[in-house]
């Protein structure tokens, strides 16, 4: 600010009424910001629902478990070792078991009481040309990325329409709608997902069920800096470079997705169906 620490009198009105307005501009920009975060620490859009989140113990599972919670609902979480995510319930399981997507909706029922929202976030990521690509990089990714949340659907739908509807949110990505380099068999799982949301968008609007997937590009995860370690890189050092390729600066934290997925979840979104929304920072795949 130039005048800080002036002598106001000694100020130009000309400029003295300048710095009062650009002041009280200041002044309530952030009014309205403590405003709004005030209004969001208050918000309850999901008092009273069901959550089943699978993936919960990663780093955008624990903060969409976070941030249902912190709106109101009530949390199953899913994955292999749940138990230290800040959840309701606990449903521990592999999702390459199908025995168990099958049974994970109606266990999440019986244990919350009902079952008002599905986020199929677990994921896993294969790097490489198809040429180095093993058929242990294809099947994991298949079964967890595709045929884990395809299961989930399938049994959570009908639950959910006896009760009058429900929201299913999958967690898909940017390289699924936009295939980038050197990661085929990745992209190709996520691009499955993001059309089996769009055909269930479709297909169960009319029984109240709206189906969204928010599309992420890089997000700062135990899963990305672990990357980073497995192919001799420093995690700080690269996440800092993939902060400069980033139009806002700086590449997504997990709260910046869970925030998106509560929006899918929520009634905010309720004439939202088949959408799949990029959460990218601006940044395209490539």
């Amino acid at each position: 600010m130039p005048f800080v620490g002036a002598d106001l009198q000694a100020i130009p009105n000309h400029a003295l009424r300048s710095y009062v307005e650009c002041r009280e501009h200041e002044i309530l920009v952030e009014d309205v910001h403590n405003d709004t975060n005030s209004e969001r620490r208050t918000m309850m859009r999901l008092e009273g629902r069901n959550a089943l989140v699978t993936g919960a113990a990663g780093g955008i599972g624990q903060a969409i478990s976070a941030r249902l919670k912190l709106e109101g609902a009530r949390v199953a979480a899913a994955d292999i070792d749940p138990s230290g995510v800040d959840a309701d319930a606990y449903l521990a399981g592999d999702l390459t078991d199908a025995n168990y997507c099958d049974g994970l909706p109606q266990a999440a029922m019986d244990t919350l009481g009902g079952l008002d929202i599905l986020v199929n976030n677990a994921g896993i990521i294969r790097r490489g040309d198809i040429t180095q690509a093993s058929d242990d990089d294809y099947r994991m990714s298949m079964a967890i990325n595709v045929e884990a949340p395809f299961r989930l659907c399938r049994a959570a739908i009908p639950i959910m329409a006896e009760t009058g509807g429900g929201a299913i949110v999958n967690t898909a990505s940017c390289w699924g709608l936009h295939p980038g380099p050197h990661h085929p068999v990745y992209v190709m799982s996520k691009a499955a997902l993001a059309s089996l949301t769009q055909c269930l968008g479709r297909d169960h609007a009319h029984q109240g069920i709206r189906v969204n997937a928010v599309c992420p590009n890089e997000v700062d995860t135990p899963m990305l800096r672990t990357g980073f370690e497995i192919r001799g890189l420093d995690p700080e050092t690269a996440i800092g470079e993939l902060d400069c390729t980033v139009p806002l600066g700086r590449i997504a934290q997990p709260e910046d997705i869970a925030d998106v997925v509560a929006f899918l979840a929520s009634d905010d979104a309720r004439y939202m169906c088949g959408a799949l929304l990029e959460v990218n920072g601006g940044k395209p795949v490539g």
